[in-house]
């Protein structure tokens, strides 16, 4: 066991407000980023192409998180509980991410179809497999900077350079190649983005110095950790299984508008993940030394700030989503009630997300079945949702709504089960809704509801900033205390909440 001890209960606060700024600063950037990506793809690409990219983009996420086998998360607690050299464990975690990234990309190299299963194989869509061993590596590397509170690593590589990346290649190789653009962007987006994460590593971890491999604790780790990964594969699918079943059931053009209310969507989901690197060690810190009422304290705490950040957005690009969806491009904005659906999945989902980030290291097991449960409910929803819409007749772009409802209700129930669980395993409340919480969304309702009286051009321009400002001024004054005013206030910089320091 490390002999590292917990925080105290101002200190895991300081940390987890301190972690909430670096990120909020760089979900800003990701979203300055990502609007350049989604209006070039949109515009210079097309529903079709951008549905092609979407689905085989899906496989290969999917590829790279089972290539990590749950190290995303399992690295701090692996790190926390051992008295081998860190940069020892670090280098046996890259190794079992090699190893199941090279054995991923051989499976999709001979079944290339998987990636595009309502389309043939076209042009060099066949090699996008090499870039798994690239998405896996970078996700442990920016893991391992986060045990040591290192998180500006991950604001560089996935705010700044990857989003930028994709953004400036797509719209360069539109003029090379309007087939294999998107593709080749992508990749050359990943590289960016490994090199922009293991460059801090080396710095931070150094080579390993008489480092032998070890393959009996390489597997343990691996074995260790597949209720994590089953975890991350789990909630990756709840996000992303709709788009796969719409690539089943309708064409690529449909997935491609379906995709860009996505990716809007995807900007509020990151405040969540963007979390993840320093909530995962604080909680595990705490775990160590038997406090399980600051668990549910963080679990609160981080539970309030990322719900209220994504009813904003939500407030903000749902009211006007017509409005949001053609800015993309005019053939997306049948997206719209999609987009609508979504945001409001992102809200239902904040509570449960952040519990399991503690549920991943008291109940792992009794969390993967929850979430095993989820996604099936989830999945038969989806289909019978857009069955039964198609034998009522309705018009296919209703239909393809059909698994943004089932994906909204089932981050719902899965939220509601979850906070259940924790709370009764912590023995402390974990649920982060407030009055002043339904206050600050009525209000902004009501304003978002004069908003739509107005001209398109002024819903967007003037619309959004004031649905923005009610929602803020009412949740500021009658739902912030202290603790959340910690997220805007500069901390004393104090040794162990240092970005180089060990925990």
């Amino acid at each position: 066991m490390s002999s590292e001890s917990a925080p105290s209960g101002s200190e895991d606060i300081a940390a987890l407000a301190k972690g909430g700024r670096t990120n909020i600063f760089g979900f800003l950037l990701r979203l300055l980023a990502r609007l350049p990506f989604l209006f070039i793809a949109g515009r210079a690409y097309g529903p079709e192409i951008v549905g092609r990219y979407a689905l085989a983009v899906l496989v290969i996420e999917l590829a790279a998180l089972l290539a990590t086998l749950g190290l995303k998360r399992g690295l701090a607690e692996a790190l926390s509980s051992t008295d081998r050299p860190h940069a020892h464990v670090v280098w046996d975690a890259l190794m079992v991410a090699a190893i199941a990234s090279a054995i991923a990309s051989a499976v999709l190299f001979a079944f290339p179809q998987v990636m595009y299963p309502n389309s043939h194989v076209i042009g060099l869509e066949r090699l996008l497999p090499v870039v798994v061993v690239a998405v896996a590596w970078s996700d442990v590397s920016l893991a391992a900077l986060a045990y040591r509170h290192n998180v500006r690593a991950t604001v560089t590589a996935r705010a700044i350079i990857e989003p930028w990346t994709i953004s400036i290649a797509a719209w360069a190789l539109s003029y090379v190649s309007s087939r294999d653009g998107l593709i080749i962007a992508y990749v050359l987006s990943m590289a960016a983005a490994l090199i922009a994460s293991m460059v801090p590593f080396l710095k931070s971890y150094g080579l390993p110095r008489g480092w032998v491999p070890h393959p009996a604790a390489i597997f343990a780790l691996a074995r260790r950790n597949a209720p994590l990964a089953g975890a991350d594969a789990i909630e990756w699918g709840s996000r992303n299984m709709d788009r796969f079943i719409l690539g089943l059931l309708f064409t690529p053009a449909f997935v491609g508008v379906y995709y860009m209310a996505q990716q809007v969507t995807s900007l509020p989901q990151k405040l969540k993940t963007s979390f993840d690197p320093i909530l995962g060690p604080v909680i595990t810190q705490s775990l160590a030394v038997g406090n399980k009422h600051a668990v549910a304290r963080q679990v609160r705490q981080v539970g309030f700030w990322i719900m209220t950040a994504q009813a904003a957005l939500a407030l903000g690009a749902g009211i006007p989503a017509e409005g949001v969806m053609g800015v993309i491009g005019p053939e997306f904005v049948s997206g719209a009630g999609a987009l609508c659906f979504l945001l409001a999945a992102e809200v239902f989902a904040s509570t449960g997300a952040v519990c399991e980030s503690a549920l991943v290291y008291i109940a792992r097991h009794r969390n993967l079945m929850i979430g095993l449960v989820l996604l099936g409910f989830q999945a038969a929803l989806s289909f019978a949702l857009v069955l039964l819409m198609r034998s009522w007749g309705w018009p296919p772009t209703w239909q393809a709504v059909g698994p943004a409802v089932a994906l909204m209700f089932s981050m719902l129930v899965g939220s509601v089960i979850r906070a259940r669980l924790l709370a009764r395993l912590l023995g402390a409340p974990v649920q982060a809704l407030r009055w002043g919480f339904v206050m600050a969304v009525s209000a902004a309702a009501i304003t978002g509801w004069g908003v739509t009286k107005l001209p398109e051009w002024a819903e967007l321009i003037v619309g959004i900033p004031l649905i923005l400002l009610t929602y803020f001024a009412v949740i500021l004054r009658f739902a912030f205390g202290p603790a959340d005013r910690a997220l805007f206030r500069k901390m004393p910089r104090e040794p162990d909440l240092a970005g180089d320091e060990t925990l």
